[in-house]
């Protein structure tokens, strides 16, 4: 495994090419940036403790997604500017090759063994956001009863 605060500075620029490509706000960048190195992190700590790639890349989109809705509601910035760029290392860029490439050489069950990779990690990294944007949302909610703040 490579060294993690390696990865986590490559990861960091791999993020900001995305928020070049999408045109995220020039002071929003850093803080895209370092919540893509912490994604990639967790999905690395959680491949280095011998969990799947699905299971991995849910961990990692969990870390975006909070750290996305954190940065949101301190820099006043809607979650999305934070989360689609961030989010981008985790995509499964290379299983969606392999699964191409196994069905041009009609190598059928090593294109069902990476179709099936592929959909589960989109899936998990699906699941992550929409788990940690529920939670956070049921958190917000229940202290603004408990506080009677609008």
């Amino acid at each position: 495994m490579m060294n993690l605060a390696l990865q986590f500075v490559l990861a960091m620029f791999a993020t900001c090419g995305f928020c070049i490509i999408f045109r995220v706000p020039v002071k929003k960048i850093i803080w895209c940036m370092i919540i893509g190195g912490f994604g990639w992190i967790a999905y690395q700590i959680g491949l280095f403790y011998g969990n799947s790639p699905a299971v991995s890349c849910f961990f990692g989109s969990c870390v975006v997604g909070v750290l996305s809705n954190l940065a949101s509601k301190f820099i006043k910035e809607a979650s999305t500017i934070f989360i689609i760029p961030s989010i981008i290392c985790l995509v499964p860029g290379s299983n969606i090759y392999y699964t191409m490439e196994s069905l041009i050489h009609e190598e059928t069950g090593q294109f069902a063994s990476h179709v099936t990779t592929t959909l589960l990690m989109a899936g998990m990294i699906a699941a992550g956001l929409l788990i940690t944007g529920s939670i956070i949302q049921m958190i917000r909610s229940l202290a603004r009863r408990t506080l009677k703040v609008k």
